[in-house]
């Protein structure tokens, strides 16, 4: 990709604008978030994962977007409360965004440009669950959902893509991190 991800403007949840590049060297997991999605409950698997793997350089990103069936309607004062009150979310959040479409943030466009295919780890892919409960989900490389999850090693390019329904503790996506964390 032409610019590096470390340079695309993001905004903290705070309103502080910033780039990726204050986390230039680490590992980073960026994820597409919502507070009231059923896969909601990643937030809690995300820390601990963050937690455990903070200290080796491993830096959960997330970024909440309202483009699934409105599942984050709140503004962002509200889903920094949320994250925080309900499952005790330390790791780096980031204002909402949008990540499919014509209006995807510049962040999102660059990942999907380097990672156009998500991985599943499930026998029946998430976008054939969605579709038995009667919802339609966006064609590759469009994301699928929301918890999709970027894996981005230290030197800044896209890794691994997993689809949204890989819990964040699963043996797969721990050990990729694992391996990137390895890559000094």
């Amino acid at each position: 990709m032409s610019a590096s991800i470390y340079d695309i403007p993001v905004r903290k949840i705070n309103g502080e604008d910033t780039t990726l590049g204050e986390y230039k060297g680490k590992v980073l997991l960026v994820v597409n978030v919502a507070s009231k999605c059923g896969l909601t409950p990643q937030y809690e698997a995300l820390e601990k994962l963050y937690e455990q793997y903070r200290g080796q350089g491993l830096v959960v990103a997330g970024f909440p977007a309202n483009d699934f069936k409105s599942q984050e309607p709140g503004t962002d004062e509200e889903i920094q409360a949320f994250c925080t009150g309900n499952f005790g979310v330390r790791f780096p959040m980031f204002s909402k965004i949008t990540v499919v479409g014509a209006e995807k943030h510049p962040l999102y466009a660059a990942l999907i440009a380097e990672q156009p295919k998500a991985i599943s780890l499930s026998e029946v892919p998430f976008s054939e669950k969605l579709k038995g409960y009667g919802i339609e989900t966006n064609a590759e490389p469009e994301l699928t959902w929301n918890f999709e999850k970027f894996l981005i090693g230290r030197t800044g390019k896209v890794v691994w893509r997993f689809s949204p329904d890989t819990a964040p503790d699963a043996p797969e996506l721990v050990a990729a991190i694992e391996v990137e964390i390895a890559n000094e």
